[in-house]
């Protein structure tokens, strides 16, 4: 696992993560971005999905994209930390993983689900990615590289600080 500040869309990796809402058909942040950069042709599949339900996820194609894959998961809205977010947002990590093992992605590049307008605090939602990515990783062989990616330096800096704690302590799990 590793932490890269920059542009999910512009990373060489087999599959990339939307963090989609519901409708799948685009939107702001890293959505808007994913689906500008991979061309309409996204929102056609998209389209066909018919949508998706919270800590779920859906594979299309990458099209105009360098990656070959993008795996949307809709993460939750955070309300008050105890309508399930938090399971919602584990669901997310590990059925975006197992999408991306069926397409036999060896890599895979996450931004920080939830976080943005859907308001997720970005420490306890980075505290999930890490732990269950990890966890996920303990058990299967694909894929061989995670790789975060931050929109900004802050958001580096906690995901950074996440992954240098599992080093000292991996009981943090």
């Amino acid at each position: 696992m590793t932490v890269v500040e920059g542009d999910i869309t512009r990373l060489t990796v087999d599959a990339i993560v939307n963090a989609a809402n519901g409708s799948l058909l685009g939107g702001g942040g890293v959505d808007g971005a994913i689906h500008r950069a991979a061309g309409p042709e996204l929102l056609a599949e998209c389209r066909a999905l018919g949508g998706c339900p919270t800590g779920e996820a859906r594979l299309t194609r990458g099209h105009k994209l360098a990656a070959k894959w993008v795996i949307h998961t809709v993460g939750p809205v955070w309300r008050d930390g105890r309508a399930g977010e938090a399971e919602a947002l584990e669901s997310c990590y590990r059925r975006s993983l197992a999408l991306a093992r069926e397409a036999g992605a060896r890599s895979v590049a996450f931004p920080a689900i939830s976080t943005g307008i859907y308001g997720y605090p970005l420490e306890p939602a980075t505290q999930i990615a890490v732990a269950t990515v990890k966890a996920d990783l303990e058990v299967h062989a694909q894929p061989e590289r995670v790789v975060f990616v931050a929109f900004d330096r802050r958001t580096a800096t906690v995901y950074r600080q996440a992954l240098a704690a599992l080093d000292r302590d991996p009981a943090k799990t």
